[in-house]
């Protein structure tokens, strides 16, 4: 079989609910600190669920050029000023004689239009039940020509690829909570193929408003312990109860091997393989079996050439929903088999709540910096063993490990499944 392309991480850019920069993400997520708090963002008094993980204080990254914020949605602020940080902490970025050796591969949230923009077209087109669509024809109607386009998938990926000047490949991915994990997935392959020498991969969203809060309240999917919000979001818990909706962002810079040698680039980790599947079993819930995860999580390690011996720590998916938790731990049992006992396993949403579309970026990039710095991050708010979940978590504080190799799960409303693995730049060497 000839020898994969190998794919270094040289450079990690975050903006989550636990801090704005990748050094300030990781410090809270190793020592258990939560960003879980009432909603302010707008007012959730009438809702269920009326906690979230909001991005605090958040101030776009003076490289950014202003002209662009106008066309930007909160999750693409996000975006532009995780990709900036990836690009500075990287040492690389597009050149003019470089730009079509660059790509481009992001999980996209769920847009649409926002709270604001519907309440106005109700304001004026709404009629004894009926929709009159003359209203948006009325002078007075604030129409917004620049709202349609703000909405659309793949905008934040025209405004990350205008911005930084990308001219290759560029894809924008969006399967719910896997769209962060398959879009660095599709980014690997893209390379591994040959279509890019760099590529900026990652994932950013923000349903942080009234009509997504709504959704997830409708599907029973978030945790109403409005009262206790530093403790809400409690993976693999028996008292688990739903999950808390987060936003934020998380990017990557990828890059062949040997060039990030050559250059003298720091390698966080080696990218070294990924696998998807797609399980179907119901909306919200995998299959009990973990059917759809085991297959993700097997083509993850043969794409990486790993064995289940090799890994050292997983970032579960592990949004404290009572379901999805036990169906991920009887996926992590069949995979790793006798192994599960000496493998370190923590979900970072228990600080930071759920980021669904960034999800998988983010928690790629905790990986990266878990092997870098050799820290297991901790599975915070962990007071109950369930039965079901009997995997070895990080409790009570972060764990010194030296970590082989890693892998992420990311496992998406609908049944799509993510898995990512990665190996420590040691161990690249030795093999």
């Amino acid at each position: 079989m000839t020898p994969h392309r190998r794919i270094a991480i040289t450079g990690v850019g975050m903006v989550t609910p636990v801090g704005n920069d990748a050094a300030t993400t990781w410090r809270h997520l190793t020592e258990g600190r939560n960003g879980v708090a009432p909603i302010t963002g707008f007012d959730a008094r009438g809702f269920p669920a009326r906690i979230g993980a909001e991005v605090k204080d958040f101030t776009d990254a003076p490289a950014i050029d202003p002209k662009l914020i106008k066309y930007a949605a909160r999750a693409h602020r996000f975006a532009l000023t995780a990709a900036e940080e990836a690009f500075t902490d990287a040492g690389i970025r597009p050149e003019p004689d470089t730009a079509h050796d660059w790509g481009c591969s992001v999980g996209a949230g769920m847009m649409g239009v926002s709270f604001s923009e519907l309440e106005a077209v109700h304001a004026f087109c709404a009629s004894e039940g009926e929709f009159r669509s003359q209203g948006l024809l009325d002078p007075r109607f604030p129409a917004d020509p620049i709202a349609f386009c703000r909405s659309q998938t793949n905008t934040g990926l025209a405004l990350l690829t205008r911005h930084f000047q990308i001219r290759g490949y560029a894809t924008a991915v969006h399967t719910a909570c896997a769209s962060g994990g398959q879009a660095l997935g599709t980014a690997l392959k893209v390379m591994r193929r040959g279509r890019a020498r760099f590529m900026l991969a990652g994932g950013y969203d923000s349903m942080l408003n009234p009509i997504g809060l709504a959704g997830f309240c409708l599907l029973g999917a978030l945790s109403t312990d409005n009262d206790a919000p530093e403790r809400a979001s409690r993976p693999f818990d028996a008292t688990r109860n739903g999950f808390v909706l987060g936003e934020g962002a998380g990017f990557l810079v990828l890059e062949d091997w040997d060039h990030a040698r050559r250059r003298g680039a720091r390698i966080y980790a080696e990218f070294a393989g990924d696998g998807n599947s797609l399980s179907s079993y119901r909306i919200t819930d995998s299959h009990p079996s973990g059917d759809g995860p085991i297959q993700a999580m097997r083509q993850a390690l043969d794409s990486a050439g790993l064995t289940p011996e090799a890994v050292d720590y997983v970032n579960a998916h592990g949004t404290s929903t009572l379901m999805n938790d036990r169906s991920e731990c009887a996926a992590l049992r069949v995979v790793m088999g006798a192994h599960i006992d000496r493998v370190a396993v923590s979900s970072t949403k228990s600080c930071m709540g759920h980021l669904i579309a960034a999800a998988g970026a983010v928690e790629a990039a905790v990986c990266a910096l878990a092997i870098h710095h050799g820290i297991a991050p901790v599975n915070a708010n962990h007071a109950k063993p369930d039965p079901d979940c009997a995997i070895q978590l990080v409790l009570g504080q972060s764990k010194p490990l030296r970590i082989r190799a890693a892998i992420s799960n990311s496992l998406g409303f609908g049944g799509s499944n993510s898995c990512l693995a990665f190996r420590h730049p040691a161990e690249v060497a030795a093999a």
